[in-house]
Order: C-alpha cells, then sequence, then structure tokens
C-alpha cells in the first residue's frame, strides 16, 4: 500500500478526547496491551499527530504520529501497527518468518506467498482469514512488514503451504516508514532462528525454493502458462543470495545486473552521495566555510552531477537537503553543519581526513558544466511567437466586405479593415462634402454600425467612429507564428501568462502559472527548472474546465523567479504576462 509515494491531506494535533478515544479503540484491537503499555505508547504530555493521507491508489488512510514516527494508521475503520510501533512490542501481533531476501519484493509491494514462509518447530501460529499479523526474518525478531492473513492457518496446512499468505499493508523502508525517523530494525535475537538456520533442513528448503523458481523461469521461457500456484508464489519472491558482503563483482555483466536491481530512490541515493563526496573532494575549499548548504547544493553538488542524469533530492530517500546532511554528519562525521542564523544552516567543518571522503575516486567522465535541469538545454532553442491581433468578418458586418470578396469567417489585419472599409465609403461617395472628417450614413451602413435607437438621430460618423465600431462588431482572433511553423490562427483574444499566488492549509503559499501552451511552453519544462531554480516541490495540475491544459503549482511565492524565468530566458513580452505585481515585496518566500 505504501510502496509508492502517498499524499498528505492534513496534519493536525489530535484533541484530548480523541486521544481517550484512540487508547480505548488500541485497547480493543490489541487485548496483549496493558493499560500501562498503553499510556507508556501514548503519554499524555507528548504531542501526537493526527495526519489523513491518500495512497498511491486513492485509499483513505489516518496515521496517528508521536514523536516524527507514525505508530499506528487505520484503514477502513481499522487499526494496523506500523514497523515503529512493533518494534517496541515484536510479540503484538501473531508473526510469520521469511528469509531475508524475501524482504526486498515485499518493499517493492508484493504479498508474502506461503513457499516462502519458513515454519517453525512449534507450528504456525493460529490466525483466522483477515487476521492482522506481522512478518519477521530468520535470526531478528524484529517485525519488518505488517499485513492481513490471506487465509487461516488450517487452510494454508491443507494448501500445502502453496498460494498466498498475507496480504502486506506496510514494510520496513517503504514510504509510510520513510515519513518517520527512517531507522533500522533493532536487533533482537531468536535462539530458535538461529537453530533453524544453522540446520541441514533449512539449506535444502532454500535449494528447493530456488529449484521451483528456476522451473517456473523454464516453463516461461518455453511459451507454457504457469497454472501451479506454487510457482506463481515464487515468481513474487526473491530467493536468491544477496552479495553484497562478498565484495565487487567479479565481471561488468553481474554489475550491471546488479544496477538494474536497485529502485529510482536507491538510485538517487548512490547519485547524491557521489556528487557530495565529489563536491567535497574537488570542489568546496577550506577559505570558502563557513558554506551556505544551500549554495553548497546549488554551486557545487549540481555541477558534480555526471553528464545524463540529473540530481533531485526530491525523488531520494532522504527528501530534503537537511536530513541528508544531518545524516552525513551525525552516521559519518564527513561535515559539520550548524544554524548560524535563525533559519539559516551553514557547514562550518569538513573532515577531509575521513577515510571514505579519501578513498572516493572522482569520476573522470563528469561533466562538470552539466546544469542541473536538462530541459533548460533542451529549450534553449525556443523563441518566442510572433503574435499578431485579427478580426474575422462576422455576419453583421458582411455587406461592408462583399465588395472586397471577404465573406463571412475571413480573418483581416486590422489596416486591412482600414482599407476596405475606407474603399467602401469613398465608392459609394459616403465622404460628407462640408466636412471630410466625416462619413454619411447609408442604409448599409446604418444596419451594419448603429444601434437600434440611433437610427433615427444619427446622420453621420466620424472617421474614427467607423472603423472603431466596425473593429468592434467584428470577431476578434489572434494569430502565432512560431519560427520555421506555419501560422496558427486561433480565436478570441489571446490569453496572457497568467501567474497568482494562492493560499493552502496552514496559511501556506503557492504561486500558479497558466496558459504556458498558448506560447508553446512545455509545462513540464517549466516546472522542473522552477523545481531546481528555487528548491520547491512543483507539480502539475489539470485546470477546471479547458480541456488538455494544466497549470504549474510550486510552493511559496515565487512570482519574481517565474517573471525572471519568462522574460530573461524565454524572452515572452512583459504585456503578455499577467500577475508580475503579485512578487513578494520583501523578497522572500513565504
Amino acid at each position: 500500500m505504501f510502496s509508492k509515494p502517498f499524499r498528505v491531506k492534513s496534519n493536525i494535533v489530535i484533541k484530548g478526547s480523541d486521544r481517550r478515544k484512540l487508547k480505548a479503540d488500541l485497547l480493543s484491537a490489541f487485548p496483549s496491551l496493558s493499560p500501562d503499555d498503553i499510556s507508556e505508547l501514548l503519554p499524555n504530555k507528548e504531542e501526537l499527530n493526527v495526519v489523513k493521507i491518500y495512497a498511491h491508489k486513492g485509499e483513505a488512510v489516518t496515521l496517528y504520529v508521536l514523536q516524527k514516527n507514525p505508530l499506528l494508521f487505520e484503514l477502513d475503520k481499522r487499526l494496523y501497527p506500523t514497523v515503529y510501533l512493533l518494534w517496541r512490542y515484536p510479540a503484538l501481533l501473531p508473526v510469520f518468518q521469511t528469509w531475508p531476501p524475501v524482504l526486498q519484493k515485499l518493499i517493492g509491494g508484493a504479498d508474502l506467498m506461503l513457499p516462502g514462509v519458513v515454519v517453525p518447530s512449534r507450528g504456525l501460529p493460529e490466525v483466522n482469514q483477515g487476521d492482522c499479523c506481522s512478518v519477521t526474518l530468520v535470526n531478528n525478531r524484529a517485525p519488518v512488514a505488517v499485513g492481513k492473513a490471506a487465509v487461516s492457518t488450517s487452510e494454508m496446512t491443507s494448501l500445502e503451504m502453496k498460494g498466498r499468505g498475507l496480504f502486506v499493508l506496510h514494510t520496513y523502508m517503504d514510504y509510510l516508514w520513510a515519513f518517520g525517523d527512517k531507522s533500522s530494525p533493532p536487533s533482537l535475537s531468536d535462539t530458535e532462528s538461529e537453530d533453524l538456520e544453522n540446520s541441514e533442513e533449512c539449506e535444502t528448503s532454500e535449494q528447493e525454493a530456488e529449484t521451483e523458481v528456476e522451473k517456473c523461469e523454464e516453463r516461461q521461457s518455453f511459451g507454457e502458462t504457469v497454472s501451479d500456484p506454487a510457482c506463481c508464489g515464487l515468481e513474487k519472491l526473491i530467493l536468491t543470495q544477496t552479495e553484497e558482503d562478498k565484495g565487487e563483482p567479479s565481471s561488468e555483466l553481474e554489475e550491471e545486473h546488479q544496477e538494474e536491481k536497485k529502485t529510482p530512490q536507491e538510485e538517487m541515493d548512490a547519485l547524491l552521495l557521489q556528487c557530495f563526496f565529489h563536491a567535497l573532494k574537488s570542489k568546496v575549499r577550506k577559505s570558502e566555510l563557513p558554506l551556505l548548504t544551500s549554495t553548497f547544493l546549488r554551486n557545487h553538488m549540481f555541477s558534480c552531477c555526471p553528464s545524463g542524469k540529473q540530481l533531485d533530492i526530491k525523488k531520494s530517500s532522504y527528501k530534503k537537503l537537511s536530513k541528508f546532511l544531518q545524516v552525513m554528519q551525525q552516521q559519518y562525521h564527513f561535515v559539520r553543519v550548524k544554524e548560524l542564523s535563525k533559519g539559516v544552516e551553514s557547514i562550518v567543518e569538513v573532515d577531509w581526513k575521513n577515510p571514505d571522503l579519501r578513498s572516493f575516486r572522482v569520476p573522470e567522465e563528469t561533466s562538470v558544466e552539466t546544469t542541473p535541469v536538462q530541459e533548460e538545454v533542451e529549450e534553449e532553442s525556443y523563441y518566442p511567437p510572433e503574435i499578431t491581433t485579427l478580426y474575422s468578418v462576422s455576419a453583421r458586418v458582411e455587406p461592408l466586405f462583399i465588395g472586397a470578396n471577404k465573406r463571412k469567417g475571413a480573418t483581416l489585419h486590422p489596416a486591412e479593415v482600414r482599407s476596405i472599409i475606407t474603399d467602401y465609403v469613398k465608392n459609394n461617395e459616403l465622404v460628407d462634402k462640408n466636412n471630410k472628417n466625416y462619413v454619411t450614413i447609408n442604409p448599409t451602413l446604418c444596419d451594419c454600425l448603429l444601434e437600434k435607437m440611433e437610427y433615427q438621430e444619427v446622420e453621420f460618423l466620424k472617421w474614427d467612429d467607423v472603423f472603431s465600431r466596425t473593429l468592434g462588431r467584428m470577431n476578434e482572433c489572434y494569430q502565432l507564428v512560431f519560427p520555421g511553423r506555419a501560422p496558427v490562427i486561433k480565436k478570441g483574444h489571446v490569453e496572457p501568462i497568467d501567474i497568482s499566488v494562492a493560499s493552502r492549509g496552514s496559511n501556506k503559499k503557492v504561486t500558479l502559472i497558466k496558459n504556458l501552451e498558448v506560447y508553446g511552453l512545455n509545462p513540464g519544462v517549466i516546472a522542473s527548472t522552477l523545481q531546481h531554480r528555487v528548491q520547491a516541490s512543483a507539480v502539475l495540475q489539470p485546470v477546471p474546465g479547458a480541456k488538455d491544459r494544466v497549470l504549474v503549482q510550486i510552493q511559496g511565492n515565487q512570482v519574481h523567479q517565474v517573471g525572471n524565468l519568462l522574460l530573461d530566458h524565454y524572452h515572452i513580452a512583459r504585456k503578455y504576462i499577467q500577475g508580475l505585481d503579485k512578487a513578494s515585496k520583501s523578497g522572500k518566500k513565504k
């Protein structure tokens, strides 16, 4: 359920009455917990937050977060513990054991299949279908996953341990775990598991599992349909031995195979660490310290990103630069970060003697001058369109243009309209003989240009009134001419790029940008460019009531940055940009 990112709807502090109700529900859902355990788990003096989220499939889930760690989540009016809570109370739920390689598949969103379950000597725990269960690894009693039993224990036995065992809801290292402090499972020894792993029976079971996987692969390679539930289940499990402790791969082929197994998040974490090491080793000088963390990212880390890759902290497991640097400081002691002024962090010290940093080799093919946003490079050849206002002949004024062979729907430049009307007036001898600045109104001009109340009153009009009234009764349209493309004519008036600032929950500001498509701009490129320029999240949302259009939403008041991008980089004329006056006067993001 949490194998993909979720969307936070609200985050509020729980009320006293709701806290008491939660304690009662917790006591009812987990009878093994005593009132003292619950009081220790949810102390009254600690701030408890209720976070409502939407999972990637749209499920509404409620999280209960204490000290930044989600302890419980509520789905369909039922409470489930997270791994953070189970690490404090590992015996809270019935436990199913599995092998460590299986964990990676569970993290990826797979359910726990019965062939991957290790059956202890005491037998499987007694559960009914739908009961909440936890999953542990051999040799460690610390749970790594939470789920619901797909079948009862008796059915598992009758199925000869084939098929689906647990519907997995939450795992260690998924996005719910990442919502907390990202701590690792504690080491809780399990004597029986140790004996089991050292036994010949364990080796045999693993070999049998690998044999079953090979059989499934062979069947699929010959185009046969795999109907055996054991094979189907084993396809979803990784039962091959990991080689993390065996050193580097012996060949380039094995290295590529390992890279393919990495998730996008793991790849971004590795790229982030590589750029961090590269920047410290070859970019940062001692004379530059203290160095603003934002400057370190923008001027040093981005420039160390290899060509063809894009560094995006939002796609890493850290999400924020501050969290990444905190780990680098507390766990590895590469740098020391300090808040020299309120809300502004700086790197004040770098340990260049650190063995890991000294042993790091700077990649040879790193493009130092690579810009952080590849899309900006792609858009270097962009030229703004030439926009011309045109007028389309309407049914009302069509009689004035018939002499020029212009029928209803014909598009004309304002100068052409002026020329045709002038010819019409002169050809019909409507110029006033006493004052050539006036035009005599004939029946055709009367029907085309005058209102009903003016029929009996107006006999003459000035030339400017004739032209303005004619244009006012025609349909306005505009022509877009992009370099190297055929002209495009569209109805109505040209819409300016609209920049606005809106408020979201907790009085947070967001900047909205609309109508980029009119000017041939890609909203996705604009969003990505702004995201890296201001280091704030940016998303695309559909425009209500407008088909095939999206708006860019970026966190904070970024009107000034948006204006600079459109005016200086894309050279859009100021008259076609609306809302530049809404920039934050203080120059700070709100």
